[in-house]
């Protein structure tokens, strides 16, 4: 799935035009986890970020972590994988 953005869009971002993408897939991550759309794993992998940066990002918005049984198990992973 791509999203197109209008120029005149892009060109009111006050986001250096390098960093643009990188911003607008962590906004639209933030977004959809804060409104259930997306669950914990799958929003950070659409910001682009580690499981730890994310959870900080969310702590940072003051955004709720919907904490399921999912969300544990891919915790228990990562935790043992030493990452």
């Amino acid at each position: 799935m791509q999203i197109e953005i209008p120029e005149e869009v892009s060109l009111a971002l006050r986001v250096p035009p390098e960093e643009a993408e990188a911003e607008l897939r962590k906004e639209l991550a933030l977004a959809l986890y804060a409104r259930g759309m997306l669950p914990f794993g799958k929003a950070r992998l659409l910001a682009g970020v580690s499981v730890r940066d994310f959870a900080e990002l969310l702590a940072a918005r003051q955004i709720p972590r919907h904490y399921s049984e999912d969300d544990l198990q891919m915790d228990l992973e990562y935790a043992q994988s030493g990452q």
